[in-house]
Parts: C-alpha cells; structure tokens; sequence
C-alpha cells in the first residue's frame, strides 16, 4: 500500500459477507452450512475462500443472525461481533 495507508483486516474484508449471509440463512441454516463444510469440504452458503475462512465467516454469520433475531438491529449485531472478537484478541484467547 503507498503512503500511510493500511490494508483493511481480515474481518474487515469479511463483513458484506457476513451480513449477507446473515440476512439470507437461518441459524439452523449456518451451522448446517458449517457441519457440511467440515464433512464434505462444501455447503450451498458459502464457497469462497479456504474451509478455515469459510467455517470462520459461517460462524461469525451464525452469531450475527442469532443476534437479530433476538431483537438486535443487524448494525447493532456485527458491532457486538466485532466488540467481542477484539475483546478476545486482548485476552490473548485466539
């Protein structure tokens, strides 16, 4: 990247995605998806990118659509996603 500019992080990257797929699947839906994936190396949700990444987006729009349909706005949602994936980075529990 020129100057002082920086690459979005990996989240970054993932979070169109992420809100697609939660508006699209269900719950149930995702973790379908995510079980597929580790049995047979694909799912109808999502094809893009390595299974780590895939498993890795699935959950995140797992916990994303779990969350709506609590009653959060899905804005309010990935901010939560986003509160407690960094809040994991500081613990140093990933």
């Amino acid at each position: 990247m020129a100057g002082d500019q920086t690459p979005p992080s990996h989240q970054d990257m993932h979070i169109g995605e992420i809100r697609e797929l939660a508006r699209r699947y269900s719950p149930d839906e995702l973790e379908d998806c995510i079980n597929r994936q580790l049995a047979e190396g694909s799912n109808p949700c999502d094809e893009n990118g390595s299974t780590e990444e895939i498993i890795n987006v699935l959950a995140k729009a797992e916990f994303v659509r779990t969350r709506t349909n609590d009653g959060m706005s899905l804005g309010e949602a990935i901010r939560e996603l986003g509160r407690r994936i960094r809040a994991a980075q500081q613990s140093g529990d990933i």
